[in-house]
């Protein structure tokens, strides 16, 4: 199965954003290199908000380019298996942090957000990682800053697509 298939699947099976899951669908059957950075009309992107839900609290990245507070999270690989996979790598690269987990049950939200030409579109696929305990992150090259923020904390500093996000992600937890 290639990348694109397990996107497509993916998002079949997501039970949310209707509306929002069609846009991508349509997005990947009119474009079989949509998973990828170089596709003009957009691309699939994948993240992961690490969240500790031991000590209330959420790890995000102050973002290079954008100088936002955000989660993890990037352009898929030619070599991630699957979309899942490519949230988890981005994860763990950019935090620094070994044996995260994502949230069981797939995706938590769906995210179609612009960005500059060349490409016009990221359809980024948005899962929930679990920290482990006594998680240590590491900032990496990629980001300005890295910091755990309580859940509280975080309409105060990031947008409302992290906000949601974190939203989904708690009502998901057990």
């Amino acid at each position: 199965m290639t990348l694109h298939d397990d996107a497509v699947l993916v998002l079949k099976e997501y039970g949310d954003q209707e509306e929002l899951r069609r846009v991508y669908l349509d997005h990947l059957a009119a474009h079989p290199d949509g998973m990828y950075k170089p596709c003009g009309a957009g691309h699939l992107t994948s993240s992961a908000l690490v969240v500790d839900p031991s000590r209330g609290r959420v790890l995000l990245t102050l973002h290079r380019k954008l100088g936002m507070w955000l989660q993890m999270g990037g352009h898929c690989e030619a070599g991630d298996p699957t979309v899942e996979a490519a949230a988890l790598r981005e994860a763990t690269e950019e935090s620094g942090i070994a044996g995260l987990t994502l949230l069981p049950g797939g995706p938590v939200r769906l995210d179609r957000h612009p960005i500059p030409a060349p490409c016009h579109w990221h359809l980024d696929v948005q899962y929930a990682a679990l920290a482990p305990a006594g998680a240590v992150a590491e900032i990496s090259e990629e980001s300005l800053d890295l910091r755990w923020f309580a859940y509280e904390e975080v309409a105060g500093v990031a947008d409302t697509s992290v906000v949601r996000l974190l939203e989904a992600a708690l009502a998901r937890l057990p």
